[in-house]
């Protein structure tokens, strides 16, 4: 069932300390089963959806992307270096921030990550703030936020199950298994927590759909050079006693080997393999907790992270994939510095961040003289949030700016550009409505993203001509949303408009090869809906998507133009059913609206017509006996794509076909 909402601090005094939110945070109505995501809404009012990871049929060992392509109002699509990453409100990858434990792991060499190599096996939830993202959350959170929380935060669970096992199969003989290990170690006044574990996925190929067709030496029924490897291990501790002090450390890593599935609309396209890949993200945090002060109460936080890895690419000549031609090799290495405080006002709440993020990328395909290119991000910014009439108020406001910087000292040789200093701002207003059961909250922002390395620097083994010369992109938000709840119906419905200046954008040069460039505004206006409804034993939940994006630049002839992959529709509709004797039932329509690409053997456009596909489950669960208390066993049957719909990512890239399969949980 959809959940809980934000309720501004009215039925408790601000002055209490339990009742002063994080800048993360959102306030929800906690009594309420949670079952799939919850709308929510941040405390700076912005529309956002809480997820619980254990909520979702995703499979053992799950990606980020696997958790997101079952998540309302995000699209995941994978692109032509197979990487798979989000659009949210028409704002693509680069544009969405993803922060574990807040590391943030779009900050790099390409400024984005590839959610489909992503393990969130040790994740515990998952938000994703669509819009008007704080000015906390540090350089180049533009378009949204997923915030993943492993192990940190003002407080944290402790009731974890001791140990967690699953292991899942499909027809063409792919397997996944993870384990996880926790215990809580108890004192008078503090309390341990250590949770450790891993997994290993391996995938010999994903069907592809009836009609496609491949190239040869292609095996009938399976996607040519869509292999995939990955193992991957976690660890967490958390110590936190009675009066706040906490003290966490999370890590996680993985090694990855995979193809890349060739485009099938383009004479020459990547023939590429990622021989090895392999990335450790650590981030240790801790807080004071809420303190006395001179002037009332606050809170410091401090957390470092660690983001290093390595992708190597291999090209080919052929379909065949027996003959190397040429490929990439990279090492990065980020390292990150957060501060953030919280201090008590009369009626309301001071916030502040600093964030400093340096990340290097060595280029060692050239053997003895590698290139090396750096770049150094930091952000500095304030929030304060403000009831109206007194600290009992149902209406309150946020207001928060931002100062930004960025600067390349090493560029590969290149003539590093000078830094930048940028400007962002945000306003929030939340209203409380009828006896609190519907909420009114919006606001706008501005915010700025700084060109990536990759993205002035690389021609992606000669598919790009070079651009040094782009400009930052800046973000104007708009939006206003209700959400609420009414006996078994629970639903938030957000309109929105975004105007992106000096967008970067892929432009065909007509001779098989593309730039980045700077244009001059995308704008994007539309409405979002998500609700469900639950009653007896069965529920209901939908999304919609509705949105129109348009590109503008006067330079060119035709004057405005649709931008790549931004269809006018999308959402899903599900039906969950509980069939009783352990037993039940689920399944889900997705559809996503015609799109345009950019074809980059000819300088025009190609059309994508609209998609649907659908999912089906079964699932049976039981206790394991008096032996083993609180523990569970659960079966499942699935079938994705159970139609087997040719249903696109990219042009070229069309989604994996009917995929059968069989999981086993105990928990």
């Amino acid at each position: 069932m959809l959940a809980a909402f934000l309720l501004p601090a009215v039925a408790a005094a601000q002055e209490e300390r339990d009742t002063v939110p994080p800048p993360d945070s959102v306030y929800r109505i906690e009594e309420i089963k949670v079952s799939v995501a919850r709308p929510v809404a941040t405390a700076g009012g912005a529309a956002a959806i809480s997820i619980a990871l254990d909520s979702l049929a995703v499979g053992p060992s799950p990606s980020l992307s696997d958790v997101l392509r079952q998540s309302p109002l995000i699209l995941i699509r994978e692109n032509s270096r197979g990487e798979a990453q989000p659009q949210i409100r028409g704002m693509e990858s680069r544009r969405v921030a993803v922060l574990v434990d807040g590391v943030p792991l779009t900050l790099g060499w390409d400024n984005r990550t590839d959610l489909s190599i992503v393990p969130v096996t040790a994740a515990r939830n998952l938000t994703l703030v669509r819009g008007l993202s704080s000015v906390l959350h540090g350089p180049n959170a533009l378009g949204g936020v997923v915030l993943v929380g492993i192990a940190d935060g003002p407080n944290i669970r402790l009731d974890v199950s001791p140990f967690q096992f699953s292991a899942g199969v499909d027809q063409l003989g792919s397997s996944a298994i993870a384990i996880g290990l926790a215990k809580v170690f108890s004192g008078a006044s503090s309390d341990f927590l250590v949770r450790a574990g891993g997994g290993y996925r391996n995938r010999s190929a994903y069907p592809v759909p009836d009609g496609v067709a491949q190239p040869s030496p292609a095996v009938a029924d399976e996607r040519l050079n869509s292999d995939f490897e990955l193992g991957n291990a976690f660890l967490s501790a958390r110590y936190q006693v009675e009066d706040g002090l906490w003290v966490s450390l999370s890590t996680f890593g993985f090694q990855a080997e995979r193809g890349v599935p060739p485009e099938l609309n383009v004479e020459e396209p990547r023939l590429w393999r990622y021989p090895t890949t392999w990335r450790w993200v650590t981030a240790i945090s801790g807080g004071t907790g809420w303190r006395d002060t001179p002037w009332g109460e606050g809170d410091l936080e401090a957390s470092v992270g660690l983001d290093f890895g390595e992708t190597e690419i291999d090209t080919y000549e052929s379909f065949a994939y027996d003959s190397i031609t040429g490929g990439e090799r990279g090492e990065d290495r980020t390292r990150t510095f957060r501060l953030l405080g919280d201090h008590t006002l009369k009626m309301g709440i001071l916030r502040g961040a600093f964030t400093f993020a340096e990340t290097r990328h060595i280029d060692t395909q050239a053997g003895a003289n590698p290139l090396t290119y750096r770049q150094r991000l930091w952000s500095f910014g304030l929030e304060t949030e403000q009831p109206l009439g007194g600290a009992s108020s149902r209406t309150r406001v946020s207001i928060g700016a931002s100062l930004d910087g960025a600067d390349t000292p090493e560029t590969g040789g290149a003539p590093p550009r000078d830094p930048i200093l940028a400007w962002g701002a945000r306003a929030g207003v939340t209203q409380l409505l009828g006896e609190g059961n519907f909420l009114l909250h919006g606001g706008v922002s501005r915010r700025v993203r700084f060109p990536a390395l990759r993205e002035l620097y690389s021609g992606a083994l000669g598919r790009f001509e070079v651009n040094p010369a782009l400009n930052p992109e800046v973000l104007f938000v708009g939006e206003l949303g209700v959400t609420g709840q009414l006996g078994g119906l629970e639903a938030q419905a957000v309109g929105f408009f975004q105007r992106l200046s000096d967008a970067i954008v892929r432009v065909s040069l007509g001779d098989g090869r593309l730039q980045r460039q700077n244009r001059e505004i995308i704008r994007s206006l539309g409405l979002e809906i998500l609700a469900s409804y639950s009653w007896t034993r069965f529920t209901l939940a939908g999304d919609l998507t509705i949105k129109d994006v348009t590109q503008e630049d006067p330079s060119e002839p035709v004057g405005q133009r649709e931008p790549e992959y931004q269809p006018w529709i999308a959402g899903g509709l599900g039906l969950k059913a509980v069939l009783g004797s352990g037993f039940w039932a689920s399944g889900r329509v997705e559809h996503l609206g015609p799109r345009y690409c950019v074809h980059p053997d000819f300088d025009r456009d190609l059309r994508l017509g609209a998609d649907t596909w659908a999912n089906v489950e079964l699932g049976y669960g039981f206790n394991l006996g008096s032996s083993y208390s609180g523990r569970r066993m659960e079966l499942l049957a699935g079938v994705t794509n159970s139609t087997d719909a040719i249903a696109y990512d990219q042009c070229g890239l069309p989604q994996p076909g009917r995929r059968l399969l069989l999981q086993m949980s105990i928990f």
